[in-house]
């Protein structure tokens, strides 16, 4: 397998099947939850990360989100 794909899940039904679809193209994925640490998504060590999103409306007061420091990984 290349790479390694990490999707933080929010919530969505289909989460499972977009991890599927990725280990189909023959790339290593795991799924973690939104709100896991940065560190361990640095220790992880993706090539690119998916986000999975989920019911929750992004203008929502309390909407979930990933820390800017995740965003800013590169």
């Amino acid at each position: 397998m290349e790479g390694k794909v990490l999707i933080l899940d929010f919530g969505s039904q289909y989460t499972m099947l977009i991890a599927r679809r990725v280990r189909e193209l023959k790339v290593y994925c795991e799924i973690h939850p939104c709100n896991v640490s940065p560190e361990a998504i640095r220790e992880f060590g993706p090539s690119g990360i998916i986000l999975s999103g989920g019911p929750a409306s992004v203008y929502e007061e309390n909407a979930p989100g990933i820390p800017r420091e995740v965003l800013e990984m590169g």
